[in-house]
């Protein structure tokens, strides 16, 4: 494929993209059934009216390091971190030495473990020989691990033999990573036990894209589908396109992410893509944002600084950039403002009641390369956010199953949120006015909203209704109805 043909396939799903948004605003009255899922404020999709409420993305607090990749077969390129919480076990994978080549037979990808996110360890495994010893934690050497990505497979048919899957694979050395011109791809692997692999077949299952940076797969539960995130080219810009299939070896051609027209067009090197925790249909994204031309320290020797962005999705081709300000800055750090830092770890791991941690790279080719824990109360990515003069907002007409309204808040000690149920006209329903409400503050994962007659709302069940926010110095995360 050409440059040109590369350009106008994205200016064709730029006019598909309009087409979509006109049909998103027609439906704009059209009750949502949210069932009795969690909805996140990552985006305006249950929102129809606001003011002096804006969408806020939240910061994760930076914790400990995890991991330095100083082991003789690891070094200071050690990269593409992939998260996979299997229980109480907690696996960091990625890829250790680069043998010096995007292409080097040499590469190996490692595994460390922890009980608790915080403390990894590396398991000495007895697979592979590295410098003479099999005393490592290395699971995989060969050309596909430059980016081997496993997961842990959740679709309900997956094998016992393949609970664990991944891609793994490169371009072959000397051909046009731009064009598509794509003799090599990525394989598929199956394992066990998330330590044995092997190939899943000989042949590579996706030939058409880059594939030179970290190319990731899941199980889609709510589109009974796997999906694949991997890089693609627009011109000459690091772009993410995705793939699907139902059996893990068959996959579709690449489809690119689209944005809003008005969103600019950036290099993302990663993609970080998965759904979300207890909300499965919302797929998050956090890509690694690369700004190849800046150079911040002069004594390195390659330009490029990177940070860490947000981006959300409801059908996994469609993507939500509210928050064009980044997730993660390189901070005070100088290590971290040279070339392909701050790149996140795909995945999420549950560490503690209420408590997401997710890992991000830093000092990458310096002696230390690292990657450090990151800490976000669950689901607690962005909000709905009012200051001290206070705002409010109305939500889409809805239609929810269960009996209690539950929100994911907080406020300051001066701050408040009160609820108002409407009828789906936006009239208030008796007894849950806002006057019926007594203020709701304070800082919790799951408050039950109480009305002066009490919690249940279980007779609204399945009617269209819109929820009114009043809030004053206040952040709601996310809400649920529950039985």
């Amino acid at each position: 494929m050409t440059n040109k043909n590369i350009l106008q396939s994205w200016l064709a799903l730029a006019a598909g993209l309009v087409a979509f948004t006109a049909n998103q605003a027609c439906a704009a009255d059209t009750p949502l059934d949210i069932g009795s899922r969690w909805e996140l404020f990552v985006d305006d999709w249950l929102v129809a009216a606001r003011r002096d409420v804006s969408l806020k993305l939240q910061e994760p607090q930076r914790r400990e390091v995890v991991l330095a990749t100083d082991a003789p077969w690891e070094g200071i390129t050690s990269a593409y971190f992939r998260v996979v919480q299997d229980g109480p076990l907690i696996r960091l994978y990625y890829r250790g030495s680069v043998g010096g080549a995007d292409s080097s037979e040499d590469q190996v990808t490692c595994v460390v473990e922890s009980r608790d996110g915080i403390h990894f360890t590396r398991p000495k495994l007895g697979l592979i020989e590295i410098q003479g010893s099999k005393e490592n934690n290395v699971i995989w050497k060969g050309i596909e691990s430059h980016n081997f990505t496993p997961f842990l497979d959740t679709n309900p048919a997956a094998k016992p033999d393949a609970r664990y899957k991944a891609l793994g694979g490169v371009k072959q050395p000397g051909k046009n990573w731009i064009t598509g011109d794509t003799p090599g791809g990525l394989y598929a692997f199956a394992s066990a036990d998330g330590l044995h692999w092997r190939k899943l077949q000989r042949e590579p299952v996706l030939t058409k894209g880059a594939f030179d940076s970290q190319n990731l797969a899941f199980w889609d539960s709510v589109r009974g589908q796997y999906r694949c995130y991997n890089r693609a080219y627009a011109g000459n810009v690091r772009t993410i396109q995705s793939s699907t299939s139902t059996d893990f070896l068959h996959w579709s051609d690449g489809t690119p992410n689209r944005y809003a027209k008005d969103a600019p067009l950036e290099h993302f090197y990663t993609s970080a893509t998965l759904p979300c925790p207890d909300a499965e249909h919302l797929l998050l994204s956090f890509p690694k944002r690369f700004m190849p031309q800046r150079k911040k320290i002069a004594a390195h020797k390659n330009p490029g600084v990177s940070d860490a962005a947000f981006m959300s999705s409801r059908d996994g081709v469609n993507w939500d950039r509210t928050f064009l300000e980044a997730w993660v800055r390189p901070g005070r750090d100088e290590k971290n403002w040279t070339d392909r830092n701050n790149m996140p770890a795909c995945g999420i791991a549950q560490t503690a009641p209420g408590e997401w941690s997710l890992y991000i790279s830093e000092h990458y080719q310096w002696p230390d390369n690292r990657i450090r824990r990151l800490v976000l109360p669950r689901h607690r990515i962005a909000s709905a956010h009012a200051g001290a003069r206070g705002g409010e907002f109305t939500t889409r007409p809805m239609i929810f199953s269960g009996g209690h309204l539950v929100l994911n808040y907080a406020t300051s000690a001066a701050g408040s949120v009160q609820v108002e149920i409407q009828d789906a006209s936006g009239q208030p329903l008796p007894g849950f006015a806002l006057a019926d409400m007594p203020l709701l503050y304070g800082d919790e994962l799951d408050a039950t909203v109480a009305w002066k007659s009490g919690t249940d709302v279980s007779a609204l069940a399945g009617k269209p209704v819109r929820l009114r926010f009043v809030m004053k110095d206040a952040d709601v995360y996310a809400l649920q109805f529950t039985p």
